[in-house]
């Protein structure tokens, strides 16, 4: 395969993922976008987390955890906690209403793929699965 049919592939799946978040946006009743679900499921799966342990999960910066974290308490979908021996730990939580818009937000995208994958037959869809997983596969051996 040459260069450029990989740019076009890349380019296609880049297309394809905007088209996707675009759409599951419109869909979404809260206008808070990809990165705050992203930190809201962290929280949810791995419970309360420090910024920093937030930050290098997610791949986001320092400072763009703070924004996302400040925005998060600002909606009430998530609170700070403190170290009560050293109030310099500060940790983000995930609350009530946090967890009910995280759960909202996961069942729209699973909804919205749903949708946009249907065009594909069953055997498209097993050859994407493949073909995914040998990508991936490919991360876990550059990694040795």
């Amino acid at each position: 395969m040459g260069q450029t049919d990989i740019f076009k592939l890349i380019r296609s799946g880049e297309l394809f993922t905007n088209e996707a978040i675009i759409r599951w946006m419109k869909s979404f009743d809260y206008n808070i976008g990809i990165s705050p679900v992203l930190v809201l499921t962290e929280l949810k799966l791995r419970g309360t987390q420090k910024h920093t342990t937030l930050s290098k999960k997610l791949g986001y910066s320092p400072g763009a955890i703070t924004s996302i974290a400040d925005r998060l308490i600002k909606l009430g979908l998530a609170e700070r906690k403190y170290n009560e021996n050293d109030r310099r730990n500060v940790f983000l939580s995930i609350t009530d209403k946090g967890l009910e818009v995280q759960q909202q937000a996961i069942q729209k995208g699973r909804e919205l793929h749903v949708e946009l994958f249907k065009v594909l037959s069953e055997e498209e869809v097993q050859q994407l699965i493949n073909i995914y997983a040998k990508l991936l596969k490919n991360f876990d051996h550059n990694e040795e």
